[in-house]
């Protein structure tokens, strides 16, 4: 049967015709829609930028960032990390256009390079997917308890850390329960949080201090605590801040199915989401990096969060709250769409055959058709993945850079095998045209040597307690991935086209 005609991304075509256009297309690629496509093109689109959350990942990483070439590379580090993850945005954008599924990443690598390619870009989307739920999560967790640790002096242990992450997730499993209308509005609402928290901390920063930093400091100051000598090193190191915070932007392709019109709305969802936090998370670290009243009192804040001393210093004790209060509601709202996102993901590699207990985790429930054991499954092994955070300092750091390598390779392998793919590759109503392959080549390229940076020591001497530990898991989730795909091999696979010649020609006469 001849593919379905999409309406150009410009056209009017009504709302009713474009959705039945998108079920008939998921039934091409294979698939008989069973998710509620409840999703508009700006919900879609604030599921990215929800789950990028400047809030989350700048404000988070922000310590990290002072000890690993600090104002310098924090600042100029997000200049250049935005512009090269903005060409990554664009190819998997194009690729998403073509293949709107909630498997994403893993069914475009399947579709155009082969059954093993979507097997381990599975499982490395889905190891980025679940560390970014961990980091998230645990973030919040972090900055909650500097906030209960200024207002009531609580003492921010590992332990009560902890169990302040735990009921966050629970709190975000429960929320994500109800459909994705009720996570499509709460990240709507994110949106407009993000953008008018990020504006009023600047402004606070801005007016109420005395004191601010000169722009001499704020854009070359470079800090190094790393214990590495070479500054080429620190600094590559120390693009980790930018980088962490750029990824999750596959959340739009994730949530397709649920997307009205998702082959122009999740690629452009992609792309906005992108550049609209590169504005936003510069405005940010610069109104921070301003206001730093005591750089070394910043670093080895009481409160375990650097960003929170800088505005207990600059605004007093009620100020700080008010605008970490600010933060956390953010950080709660990326790591709920990260949920969604991850769940998602669970569904759909479950819905193939990927994952041990697959027929469990791709159940979708009849009343808010929402796949309520993915939901649980992805809460439950963020938590495991931050448990060594009990034992060790470093081990929040490993998470974000589990994330980062986990989640970054995966976004590069469905759009290498597009170039690779050449003309056979058959695009979407969204697309590059003559630039696809220019850009493509960028953004393979910079995923590359990010992934080799990620996986490099972060500090010195490499010890038990400073080692890296994300290279490792990496190895030990190719390894699993590996042994499993000698065990779940007939079982998994992308399905050909849904239904039979007949029912899909029965199909098209309604369409039409």
């Amino acid at each position: 049967m001849a593919p379905t005609k999409w309406p150009r991304s410009g056209s009017a075509a009504p709302h009713e015709a474009a959705q039945r256009d998108e079920e008939q297309r998921l039934r091409e690629l294979g698939y008989q829609p069973v998710l509620a496509r409840r999703m508009g093109h700006f919900g879609n689109f604030a599921i990215s930028f929800s789950v990028i959350s400047v809030l989350s990942g700048c404000m988070t990483l922000y310590g990290f960032g002072l000890g690993t070439g600090g104002p310098a590379v924090m600042l100029w580090g997000w200049i250049g990390v935005g512009l090269f993850v903005l060409f990554v945005g664009l190819a998997l954008a194009e690729v998403t256009s073509a293949y709107p599924t909630s498997g994403a990443l893993y069914y475009m690598a399947d579709r155009l390079g082969g059954r093993k390619w979507g097997w381990y870009t599975g499982w490395l989307n889905l190891l980025g997917l679940l560390g970014a739920i961990a980091g998230i999560d645990y973030g919040a967790a972090l900055f909650t308890g500097a906030v209960l640790n200024l207002q009531w002096g609580f003492d921010p242990t590992p332990e009560s850390t902890m169990l302040i992450f735990v009921a966050i997730l629970l709190v975000h499993a429960t929320l994500n329960l109800f459909g994705v209308r009720l996570v499509s509005v709460l990240n709507s609402i994110s949106v407009w949080w993000h953008l008018a928290g990020v504006a009023l901390i600047v402004i606070v920063l801005t007016v109420v201090p005395d004191h601010h930093q000169s722009a001499d400091f704020v854009f070359t100051e470079f800090v190094n605590d790393t214990g590495w000598d070479n500054p080429l090193y620190v600094t590559a190191i120390g693009l980790l801040l930018a980088q962490y915070t750029f990824s999750g932007y596959d959340a739009s392709a994730h949530l397709s199915e649920e997307t009205s019109h998702a082959s122009v709305s999740a690629a452009r969802g992609i792309v906005r989401a992108i550049w609209v936090s590169w504005i936003a998370g510069f405005v940010l670290l610069a109104g921070l990096t301003f206001a730093i009243q005591d750089y070394a009192g910043a670093q080895n804040s009481s409160t375990g969060v650097p960003p929170a001393q800088i505005m207990l210093d600059a605004l007093g004790n009620t100020g700080a709250v008010l605008l970490l209060l600010v933060v956390i509601v953010a950080q709660l709202f990326c790591g709920n769409a990260e949920v969604a996102a991850a769940s998602r993901m669970v569904f759909a590699f479950s819905r193939d055959g990927a994952l041990p207990g697959s027929g469990l985790w791709r159940r979708v429930s009849a009343r808010t058709q929402t796949p309520v054991h993915a939901v649980w499954l992805s809460v439950a092994v963020a938590c495991l993945l931050a448990l060594p955070s009990l034992y060790s300092e470093t081990a929040y750091g490993a998470v974000t850079a589990i994330n980062v390598i986990g989640i970054t390779p995966a976004y590069a392998i469905p759009i290498y095998l597009r170039l690779r793919a050449g003309d056979r590759f058959e695009p979407g109503p969204w697309h590059l045209g003559r630039w696809s392959r220019p850009v493509g080549w960028v953004a393979v390229c910079w995923v590359a040597m990010v992934t080799v940076l990620f996986c490099l020591p972060q500090s010195r001497p490499v010890t038990v307690d400073s080692m890296n530990y994300a290279v490792i898991a990496l190895a030990v989730v190719l390894t699993l991935a590996t042994v499993w795909w000698y065990v779940a091999r007939r079982s998994y696979g992308t399905p050909a086209a849904y239904g039979t010649a007949r029912e899909q020609a029965e199909i098209a006469e309604d369409i039409v």
